[in-house]
């Protein structure tokens, strides 16, 4: 999955009716960009750890990988201040903005009463696209390190 495909995605649902879109279209933008967020996420982990090219990987290891990401450990590890702020600033950035846009992803989805505004779901839409892209100018061994803290439960 292309997480640049899904912030695309994203953007059409705000232009799919004339005039002011509809709430289910900026809803379904917040749930996409964060969607677009986390298969960055299993793609680092994926990349990461197992490897870039078809050439150097095994692709059920691949593929196992990039499903291992569990939503609910991710964010809790992207909100531990204390450990991300020992990581350079485009993976710091993009986990913070990872574990802040889960929760309004979980309010998009699951909170009826909620309402958006076009303007702060564009906001939100070019973040996320600015986080993903940061993440790839990372060093390797960041990247890994991430990808590692994001997927292995700590055993002390």
């Amino acid at each position: 999955m292309n997480p640049f495909h899904l912030i695309e995605a994203a953007r059409l649902l705000l232009e799919a009716h004339a005039g002011r879109p509809r709430q289910a279209n900026l809803k379904r933008a917040v749930s996409t960009a964060y969607y677009a967020m986390f298969h960055a996420l299993c793609k680092n982990c994926a990349d990461s750890l197992v490897g870039k090219s078809s050439a150097e990987r095994s692709e059920a290891a691949w593929r196992q990988m990039y499903r291992t990401i569990e939503h609910g450990f991710a964010k809790s590890q992207c909100a531990n201040n204390r450990v991300m702020r020992l990581f350079p600033a485009e993976i710091e950035l993009f986990a913070a903005n990872f574990a802040e846009l889960q929760g309004k992803r979980h309010k998009a989805d699951y909170d009826p009463a909620s309402t958006y505004k076009l303007e702060d779901v564009r906001l939100l839409l070019d973040a996320a696209e600015f986080y993903i892209k940061q993440l790839s100018n990372a060093p390797m061994k960041d990247l890994r390190a991430f990808a590692v803290w994001v997927t292995a439960k700590h055993r002390s």
